[in-house]
């Protein structure tokens, strides 16, 4: 008798799939092919990679200074407190999937920010970035 039937890991494997796909998503990257062969490994190397942002702990030390995770008073909106302009530019699948970044989890607003660290630095946010030594 088997432990797992096929429909069974059929269903596995789309959550599998699915769940990579929106992390790879708000991360803005995607594995290399011979990384993707097998869904399991794939979704292992994701998930290692999405929860752990390259500048975990810049952002932590901004949002100290900056306001909760889920602020909603406009017009700025979550603990990194990102503007509807830098949403729509750095984090648009967020925006129209969950809304404004109030909506999204500490991570997914910190790979949204990484996303423009990548061409801005952290000059989005000049005092507090002055405020942790980061600029």
């Amino acid at each position: 008798m088997a432990l797992y039937t096929e429909t069974a890991f059929a269903g596995w494997k789309d959550r599998v799939k699915r769940s990579v796909n929106q992390m790879e998503k708000v991360m803005g990257a995607r594995l290399s092919t011979w990384q993707t062969r097998n869904w399991s490994v794939r979704a292992h190397l994701v998930r290692l990679r999405y929860f752990h942002p390259p500048h975990y702990r810049q952002w932590m030390c901004i949002h100290h200074y900056e306001g909760s995770w889920t602020d909603d008073n406009a017009p700025y909106w979550g603990g990194l407190q990102m503007d509807l302009g830098f949403q729509r530019t750095y984090g648009r699948y967020l925006l129209a999937t969950k809304g404004t970044a109030n909506h999204w989890n500490p991570l997914e607003q910190m790979w949204v920010a990484e996303k423009a660290y990548a061409t801005r630095g952290f000059y989005p946010w000049p005092n507090t970035a002055r405020y942790c030594g980061l600029i």
